[in-house]
Parts: structure tokens; sequence; C-alpha cells
């Protein structure tokens, strides 16, 4: 090979290294990728989670049922377990029995080995398409344990222990209750742990206290606190699991901080070490699981993880949670706790005081007031009835509350429209003239001297503002509109169809929502009727306003497409009755009586305001710099 060559393959070789590098990732791409792969993976854990509980309870079953067939002539095992165990080998041996409490609301399955809770059944609710009580949780999706230090140099946890139950089964009904304890027995008698589960008649929380009786020289923690660890993977219940999962999150009340939640749309670690926690929720759409402490849990060491699988049908959410417990070293101590296993119902939640009625979106300030006083108070007042026929009552009751402002709503705009042929003096007046502010001016004089309003027209689609923000995060989370079917809706609480496409389309979906269609179409007419209300000069005055007021709808059409049908239903309802309205008005009310009267008005002498002077004085200044300019 010449030198040439040699130098025309150098050339080549330099010419792809520096292209390579060139066009090789920045440090940004890098980072964003990383970020990309580091959340997949996250996601990834929400599926593995349920699995690696599974794996681990059927692990620690192998080698606790390989221990328990161990020949009893077999002193090296026997010792060995013992050096493993120590106080506690006797636990490790013993049959696996489910114990229940249950009453009128929920049926509690209670496993003696670990005693924790493993499977609510929800008797007065179902999960979608199915008759059978509604299961919060199972075995398969949840796992619950105390870890603790003992002896200085071990750690156990509770999950690998048999306890003796008092009893396998208790019911109770009414005002009464029943008790269920069970025993982490020792060697020594006078030292055990107890968990102590307590159900009341006719009630959503169970009571559940861990007693640690003579542990003083057995469990040694390091930092005078044992850890409580739950986890549940949430499995779906609805009919739609995409809006489970923009609704399924954790929330927690801090001390001090108040209540807070992780956003449902991101999954992350969150340390609680701000402030002690009184209590955690594991939220799903319409159910809670909730743990609640007596006094507080420790805030050091108390942390929260959220991830998901968006590639499960089963599951939801994961949700992992640590919490820690205090540890005195007294020889007789007591950590009181409670769960809530139920509906997330307002009137059911906030009787418990706790301001676990918080994790119901009711909306923020002024919005919220109007779910809690008036909303709720409805479905309650009326909860014999279809949910539809709710809903329709409660549209009259609003409509009829803003019935007076709606009035005068249309009188002003009746007088904008009387004033016409004077409107049609000024444009004429001004119309080779190319000064606008001076027109504007005398514009606005005239509907002051007559006493009309040219924004009125914009009002009524600004006062139902409020009301539809309140429902709209409040109808999708309403417990009240769950499966409840009215017309072609078979559940209100999410969106009909009464057409699929079988493939998405961006921005609307993937069906075709018959009452967010009509909610369409009324507020189409409900806006080409208020623009009719408007004169020429007031649409010259707001160009916007006139192109937005029709964008509004669609808007609305894209979002509610896949909303819930229930605000779709009250929105159409809404419009049809401002029809009506409407419609009587004009009927009733004389044009030419307005007409009479706001004539008389222009004949009175005109009394200006302070700040209607002052405005004056500033536009006749403006002026005289625009000429001054010219």
């Amino acid at each position: 090979m010449d030198k040439n060559s040699f130098i025309g393959l150098g050339l080549i070789a330099t010419i792809l290294i520096v292209w390579l590098s060139l066009s090789g990732p920045s440090k940004e791409q890098i980072a964003r990728n990383k970020h990309i792969k580091d959340s997949v993976e996250q996601a990834m854990k929400a599926e593995e989670l349920a699995q690696k509980v599974k794996e681990q309870k059927a692990k620690q079953a192998k080698l606790l049922e390989a221990n328990n067939n161990m020949p009893l002539s077999d002193s090296l095992l026997s010792i060995q377990k013992q050096n493993q165990y120590k106080d506690f080998a006797i636990a490790t041996s013993g049959t696996k029995e489910l114990v229940t409490l249950e009453n009128e609301n929920i049926k509690v399955y209670i496993s003696t080995k670990g005693a924790a809770v493993q499977k609510v059944e929800l008797k007065n609710y179902h999960r979608y398409a199915q008759n059978e009580n509604l299961v919060l949780f199972d075995s398969d999706s949840s796992y619950q344990n105390i870890e603790f230090d003992a002896y200085n140099t071990l750690r156990f946890n509770t999950d690998s222990f048999y306890f003796k139950p008092s009893s396998l089964t208790e019911t109770v009904t009414g005002a009464n209750s029943k008790t269920i304890s069970l025993k982490l027995l020792t060697s020594n008698p006078s030292s055990y742990i107890e968990y102590v589960y307590t159900l009341k008649g006719n009630d959503y929380m169970l009571d559940f206290d861990i007693n640690f009786v003579g542990m003083q020289s057995i469990i040694t923690p390091k930092n005078n606190r044992i850890t409580l660890n739950w986890v549940q993977a949430l499995p779906s219940q609805e009919k739609h699991i995409t809006k489970e999962r923009e609704a399924a999150t954790v929330y927690y009340n801090q001390t001090k901080e108040g209540v807070d939640y992780i956003n449902p749309h991101t999954f992350e670690e969150k340390n609680l070490n701000e402030d002690n926690i009184k209590w955690l929720c594991f939220k799903q759409q319409f159910f809670n699981s909730t743990l609640i402490a007596d006094s507080e849990f420790q805030k050091e060491g108390s942390v929260i993880v959220t991830s998901q699988n968006d590639k499960s049908i089963k599951y939801v959410k994961s949700i992992q949670a640590q919490l820690s417990i205090p540890f005195n070293h007294s020889s007789s101590e007591k950590f009181g706790m409670a769960y809530y296993f139920g509906p997330t119902q307002y009137s059911v939640l906030k009787n418990y005081d706790l301001d676990i009625e918080k994790i119901i979106p009711l909306g923020w300030s002024i919005f919220s007031y109007i779910n809690k006083w008036m909303i709720i108070p409805l479905f309650d007042l009326f909860s014999g009835l279809n949910s539809g026929i709710v809903i329709l009552i409660i549209t009259l009751i609003i409509k009829t509350l803003l019935f007076p402002v709606a009035y005068k709503t249309y009188m002003s705009s009746a007088k904008m429209r009387v004033l016409k042929p004077e409107i049609e003096e000024i444009n004429k007046k001004y119309e080779k003239n190319d000064n606008p502010m001076a027109k504007q001016q005398e514009q606005m004089s005239l509907y002051r001297r007559a006493g009309a309003n040219p924004l009125s027209g914009c009002l009524p689609m600004l006062l139902q503002f409020p009301i539809l923000i309140a429902l709209f995060g409040f109808f999708p989370a309403a417990i009240e509109l769950r499966q409840k079917p009215f017309l072609w809706a078979d559940d209100l609480s999410t969106y009909d169809s009464i057409y699929d496409f079988g493939f998405n389309i961006w921005g609307y979906g993937d069906h075709i929502s018959l009452f967010a269609l009509l909610m369409f179409i009324s507020t189409i007419i409900y806006t080409w009727m208020s623009q009719e209300m408007l004169q020429p000069q007031q649409t010259q005055q707001m160009p916007g306003m006139k192109y937005m007021m029709y964008l509004m709808p669609v808007i609305f059409l894209a979002v509610m497409n896949s909303y819930a049908a229930g605000l779709s239903w009250y929105y159409f309802l809404a419009n049809i009755i401002t029809f009506a309205q409407t419609w009587i008005m004009r009927k009733v009310i004389d044009d030419n009586k307005i007409r009479e009267q706001l004539l008389a008005n222009m004949k009175k002498p005109e009394k200006k305001s302070a700040f209607q002077q002052k405005l004056e004085e500033m536009a006749k200044q403006q002026q005289a710099l625009q000429k001054g300019k010219k």
C-alpha cells in the first residue's frame, strides 16, 4: 500500500471519529435516557411486587416446613434452630390457619402465621361485573410484618412465626364489639408479643393494638424504634383501569404539616422525615386502606414508595410503606393503631374526625364548599333514587338558586339589544373617523346614561364555572355514582360508550360518549344563543371572546369524552334548563317597555362618580398626547 493510500485511510478514520463524536448522545441526552430507563424499571416493579410477595412467603413456608419435618432425634438441627431463633424457636412450628372477624360491613381474614391481616372483603360492594363481595386486597397482593432487632445481633420479622389465637372466628352486629388476640410466644411464658384486633358492629374500623410484654431484654432496637412494613399491590376493581390509575395513590397525615399525598401521575420514594405521622392511606378510586396510630408513627425511618406497571391488567399501582414504631424498653408496652377498610365516602370518613375525608378531591377554596354543603348532602338526602334522577334534582336546585342572576343577566342583554338604533347612529357618526377611542367613549357614555352593561352576555357562562369546577373533581371520585346505571350508561362515575372505534384518536379517545356528545351540542347551541343576544358592537369590542366561546365546547368535548358520564349529564341538563329559562323570559319580558325605561333614564341628568370623572380626564389626556405626536 503506497503513501497516498495511508493518507486516504487516515483521513477517512479521522472523519469517522469526528462524526461519531459529534453525532453521539449529549450529556443531556444521556441523562434523559438514564431517567427513562430508571422510570421503566421502576414501573415494572408494580407487577413484580406481588410476585415477590408470593415467592417470599413460599420460600419461608418451605424453610419452616423443612424445620418442622426434621426428626426429633436430630439434636444438631434442633440446636441450629435454637441458635437461629433463640427464645422464638418454639414459634417457628405450627399450623397456618385463617382467623376471621366479621360484622355487617366487612369480613377480615387474619393469618396465624405472622398475625397480619391477609384479606378484607367489603360486603356491601362488589367488583365491576361480579356479584361476589369486593376484595379490597388479599394475600397475593398484600404483605405486612413487624421487623425488630433482638439479642443485639439478630433481626427478626413477625411473618416468620406462628401466633396462637384466642379464637378462630368472631361475628359481631349492632352496637357490640368482639376481640381476637394472637400471641407470639417465647420459651419464657412471661415474654410474648400480642396482636389484639377488635371490631365493632356496623363499622369499617378495625382496632389493632400491639402489646410487648416482658420483651425489654429480648428486643434491642438501636434507635428505640421498631419497623412496620406494609405493602399493597392495589387490585383493579372498576370498569376502566386507566381511571383507577389516575386516582390511586398514597395519602398521609403528618402532625404539624397536615394531609398530603404523592401525585397519582408520578412514582417516587418519599421520606416522611419532616414530621411524625398520624395516619397513612392506600387510596384506590373508591376505596381505601388506612392505618391510623392512636398516638403517632415516628418520622425517623418512615418512607413510602409508589410504582406502577402500565401493562398490568390486574393491579392498578403498588405502594410500599415503612413506618417507625417507638419502643422504650419497658416491661410492658402497647402501641395502639386502627385500620380503616372501606369506601371513600365523605359522610362515612367525616364521622371519624381524623381528616381522612380530605383524600376525596372536593376542590379547593370555595369550590369545596359547593360539594360539602350542597352536592353531597343532596346525594345523601335522595339516596333512594336513581343517581341520574338525583343529578336532575341537583341541577334544578342549582339553576333555581341562580335564576335571579340569570334574570338580571337577561335584562342586561335585552337593554343592549333595544339600544341598537342609538348604537347605529354612533357608528355612522364615526364611520370615517380614525379616532376609535372617541367612538368607544361615546358608546360607553350611552350605556352609562341608559343603565346597560356591555359585558353582561358573557356572565352566564362564567357563573357556571365554579360549580362545574367543583363537580369536575368530585364526580369521578363520588362513590354515590359508582356502578349506578342510567339510561344507556351502566356506570355514571366513568364514561359511557355507544361506539368503540378499536383505535385511539389523539385528543379524543377510542370511543364515542353520547352524554359528552349531547353536552357538546347543547353547549354549541347555548354559545350561539349568547352570541345572538350580543350586539355587533359588543363582538367588535371583544373579537377574541367570540371565537373563544366556540372553542371552549370543543375542548370540553375532548375532555368529557373520557370523563364521568354523570358530569356530562349535569352539564347537558344545565344547558337545557337555561334554554327553557331564556325562552320563557323572552315571552314574558316586553322589549318595548325596556326601551321606554332606557329612554327615560337618558333624559335624566347624568351623575358621574369620581372614578368616572378620573377615567374621562385620563382619556382626554391620552387624546391630547396622540394629537401632539401627530
